[in-house]
């Protein structure tokens, strides 16, 4: 019988379009799976923004892996249910946002202030002393700031 850890293994090999480092388990989009037979699954996600423009490209690698692995119904379910926070990055995903140079967001227990954008630390040199540049970045959910310390610019997974 196929079981729900097994379907999460799997699913560790569909990364983010935009963070190739980072599984979507790890990025905490994946937020239900349910095995109804060894040949259905439905996988339930809930994206990092409302408008996400990955989010069809998310769901055609999350069906085709699971194709891939065997699974004749694939069902890839997008729910808004319960919102996604940036607490929902596991520490495996926060470590490597920062290995890939992008600022993991703070812990942060849905606090709503935006001074946790500031001092945000250098995923380069690890200082603090750095400032915000501007909340809107490449992406929605990146915000862009400036190391004082080692003088770089760098991008951080802001915090939702």
């Amino acid at each position: 019988m196929l079981k729900e850890t097994t379907v999460r293994e799997w699913l560790e090999a569909v990364k983010d379009p935009e963070i190739p480092v980072l599984s979507l388990n790890d990025l905490g989009v994946i937020t239900a799976i349910n095995v109804i037979t060894d040949q259905h699954v439905q996988v339930r996600m809930t994206p990092t923004f409302v408008g996400c423009p990955a989010l069809d490209y998310m769901k055609q690698e999350v069906e085709q892996l699971l194709h891939e692995k065997g699974i004749a119904q694939a069902d890839v379910l997008v729910s808004f249910e319960t919102p996604w926070s940036s607490d929902r990055i596991t520490e495996r995903g926060r470590k490597a946002l920062k290995e890939f140079g992008l600022a993991p967001p703070p812990q942060q227990a849905l606090i709503e202030d935006l001074d946790i954008l500031e001092n945000v630390e250098c995923p380069n040199c690890g200082s603090s002393e750095t400032q915000l540049k501007t909340p809107f970045g490449p992406t929605l959910c990146r915000a862009i700031h400036y190391c004082t310390q080692c003088k770089e610019t760098f991008e951080q997974f802001k915090p939702l």
